[in-house]
Parts: C-alpha cells; sequence; structure tokens
C-alpha cells in the first residue's frame, strides 16, 4: 500500500472539495463560529496529509530519518510500509513538501512581523495623537479616546491590548448602542481572532495558486465580524447592534451602490435585523464532532500498515 500517494489524494480531494461543500451549506451564517472551526479542521487536514507525506517519503528516501521515524517500531511495521517501494519519487517528493513546511513557516513570521510593525505604527500615532501629559505616567491603559471627526473603534491586539475610540463615535453613539461597539471589539480579542487571521492570510500569500487557502482567508476576515457581531448581539440585542454598525459605518460610503472596503456592512447588518434561527443543538454538535474527525482520518490511513501488522 503506498500510504503517501493516498494521503497526498486525500489532501487534494480535502481541499478540492471543501471550499465548495461549504460554500453551498445553508448554516454558514447561522452558525460563524462552528464555521470557523469547521475550517480549521478541514485546513489542520490538509496540512496534516503534506507534513505525513512528507515523513514517509523522506523516511524511504534516507535511511538516517527512517531511523528517526521509525525508532520505537518494531522491524515488521517498518516492512509493512514497503519504503523501498517508492522509487525515485520519494527524495523529489520529499523535498518539495520540505521547502512548503518551510515557505509556510516564512509567511507566517513575515504576516506576524507586519502585523506587529501595523501595531507598532498605530501605537506611535496613538502617543501623539494622545501624547502623555507633564507629570502623567504612561500606564497602558486598555482604552483609548482619540479625538477625531470620523467615528470609528477597533482593538489592538497585543500583550497588553488596547481599545481605540474616537470622541465623534463617542458623540454618536450613545448608551447601548456604545457598549455594543465595545462588545464588538471585545469579542474579536476574547477569541483571539488576530492569530486566525495572521495563519490564513499566510497561508493565502504563500501559497496562492491553492483555492482552498485564498477561500479560508476571505472566509475567515468576514465570519470573525459576524461572530463578533454575534457576541454583541447576546448582550445587547440584535437590532441595537444592527444600529450601532449603521451609525458607525454611515458616513463611509458602505450603504450606497458603489460598493467599498466595507461592502459586507450591509449584509452584517441585514443579519442582525433579520435573523435566520440556529442550528438544533444536536445538528452544531454533529457538525463539531465530525469536523473533529477531518485531521483524524490522514493519522488512521497512515497507521493502517502497523495497525494490520500488530493486530
Amino acid at each position: 500500500m503506498m500510504v503517501p500517494f493516498a494521503l497526498m489524494g486525500l489532501g487534494a480531494l480535502a481541499a478540492a472539495m471543501a471550499p465548495r461543500l461549504l460554500s453551498r451549506s445553508d448554516w454558514i451564517d447561522r452558525e460563524p463560529v462552528l464555521a470557523l472551526w469547521v475550517w480549521q479542521c478541514v485546513v489542520v487536514g490538509v496540512l496534516l496529509c503534506c507534513a505525513l507525506t512528507m515523513a514517509l517519503t523522506a523516511a524511504a528516501a534516507w535511511d538516517a530519518v527512517r531511523g528517526n521515524v521509525f525508532a520505537p517500531a518494531p522491524k515488521g511495521v517498518v516492512e509493512a510500509y514497503a519504503l523501498s517501494g517508492y522509487g525515485p519519487l520519494a527524495a523529489p517528493i520529499a523535498l518539495v513538501l520540505a521547502f512548503g513546511a518551510v515557505w509556510s513557516a516564512v509567511m507566517l513570521t513575515r504576516e506576524i512581523g507586519r502585523a506587529r510593525a501595523w501595531r507598532k505604527q498605530h501605537r506611535a500615532e496613538l502617543l501623539v495623537r494622545s501624547p502623555v501629559l507633564p507629570g502623567e505616567e504612561p500606564s497602558g491603559e486598555r482604552l483609548v479616546v482619540l479625538e477625531s471627526e470620523k467615528p470609528d473603534a477597533w482593538w489592538l491586539p497585543d500583550t497588553t491590548p488596547q481599545l481605540v475610540i474616537t470622541t465623534a463615535a463617542l458623540r454618536r453613539l450613545k448608551g447601548r448602542r456604545l457598549d455594543a461597539v465595545i462588545a464588538h471589539e471585545q469579542g474579536h480579542a476574547r477569541a483571539r481572532h488576530h492569530w486566525l487571521l495572521h495563519c490564513s492570510g499566510a497561508l493565502a500569500t504563500g501559497f496562492p495558486q491553492v483555492t482552498m487557502f485564498a477561500a479560508f482567508r476571505d472566509e475567515v476576515y468576514r465570519l470573525v465580524e459576524l461572530a463578533a457581531d454575534d457576541s454583541a448581539s447576546r448582550r445587547f440585542g440584535r437590532t441595537t447592534t444592527a444600529l450601532a454598525l449603521v451609525e458607525l459605518n454611515e458616513d463611509r460610503g458602505v450603504f450606497g451602490p458603489c460598493p467599498s472596503a466595507l461592502a459586507q456592512v450591509p449584509q452584517r447588518v441585514d443579519r442582525l435585523l433579520a435573523p435566520a434561527s440556529r442550528l438544533p443543538v444536536a445538528r452544531r454538535w454533529r457538525l463539531t464532532a465530525t469536523a473533529a474527525l477531518v485531521p483524524v482520518v490522514p493519522l488512521l490511513v497512515t497507521l493502517v500498515p502497523a495497525l494490520r501488522v500488530l493486530g
């Protein structure tokens, strides 16, 4: 049994079919947190297929790697994988996949570096626009209010995260609507959405030819906003959250005929004002368990020869 080729086929099938199946699902917008979980499990499953294929082909190509991969296994287990039968393709496949792993790490490092540079730049701008007054000590406050005519609010993730809100937003948003905007940003911070954005962005940038990674990035950007909307609406109501979104974005042209970078805001408002019912609890648990099994399948495929020998 050529396990590496089975893993490669399994990973290619998952990468090709998962975006299509998920795009046709009618529950994605109703359960954004569950959708994010499913996407993560599929991506981890594909990456695991690549990692296991790399390990087995490298073991077939080089004795030193084989000794490390199969060190605790009995001799019969090594023979069950028929590593000598992989032929001259083993070394090139292992090298290509190893390069892909290194490239993924480089892209993720670059993405994190860019995010840190962006946060550093914005924190420097905050110090300029909201300087420390004479006699005042910098305390790393979690809330920063900026003087601005543009209503806006955003969260700066870091070791000391800060919520930044402008005076225009404070003047425009009152009471529970302001609380809903703050709860939305806090939802991003609690769920560590910035890490999902970094990982999805790194994969899409590093492997633009893989459509699944581009779809993963686009869906993550959309679903994290829906999840944060739900987090705010559970505390302050859907109507209040929708009105807060409208008041915060109405001057940006997002509700006009011309599309913009915030073109998804009208859809988010419509979703809040006309919510679809959530999935039954039993179905949510089934989807969660099914998604969790996706990364397990490559492991089972890899262990089939060993289980046959040991069984």
